[in-house]
């Protein structure tokens, strides 16, 4: 009897085969093709950032035309709110014979015209009622006098001031109390 074993190993169902894992590798692009790939792709991307760029031109372009617009028809709502007081003004001028009464009253009307233009355009009066603290970024103090009342605060108003949105066109002139 034979004591070798004359079969061949049997090969595992599970490894791999040598002709799978020794793939041929794929044939490289020719240089040529490449070639006219990236330059297909350059073009697309110049054309790309050429629109870009353009399209950012434009909105640049546009939005100095906004804002030239709204510099030069800034001014525009607040005239058409004084045409009113204009018109009452020289209606009062048209009346030969007005009585002083007559006049006063018109002026009133006129006045009160006037307050509600500065309002619809955001402009009110600074009038700081007596006693209240001096603010130097709304108020100008014209004089210091003895009072009685708190150091620093106001006194007496002689003119109004005003502000426009929150920014003051005017101080308020008004008198301080002295400190003590």
């Amino acid at each position: 009897m034979n004591t070798t074993n004359d079969q061949a190993p049997t090969p595992d169902p599970a490894a791999p085969n040598a002709a799978e894992t020794a793939a041929p590798p794929a044939p490289a692009p020719a240089p040529e093709a490449m070639l006219a790939e990236l330059q297909a792709k350059l073009t697309e991307a110049n054309d790309a950032f050429l629109r870009a760029k353009a399209e950012a031109e434009n909105t640049r372009r546009r939005a100095e035309e906004e804002v030239a617009k709204a510099r030069k028809f800034a001014v525009e709502s607040f005239a058409e709110s004084l045409l009113p007081v204009r018109d009452s003004l020289e209606a009062a001028i048209a009346i030969q014979n007005a009585t002083p009464e007559q006049l006063l009253e018109g002026t009133h009307a006129t006045l009160r015209q006037l307050g509600q233009a500065l309002e619809r355009n955001k402009v009110l009066a600074i009038a700081p009622p007596a006693g209240t603290r001096f603010d130097p970024h709304q108020h100008q103090a014209i004089s210091v006098v003895p009072a009685d009342q708190e150091p620093n605060t106001v006194v007496a108003v002689l003119q109004k001031g005003y502000l426009i949105a929150d920014r003051v066109l005017r101080p308020a002139l008004v008198t301080v109390s002295a400190s003590k």
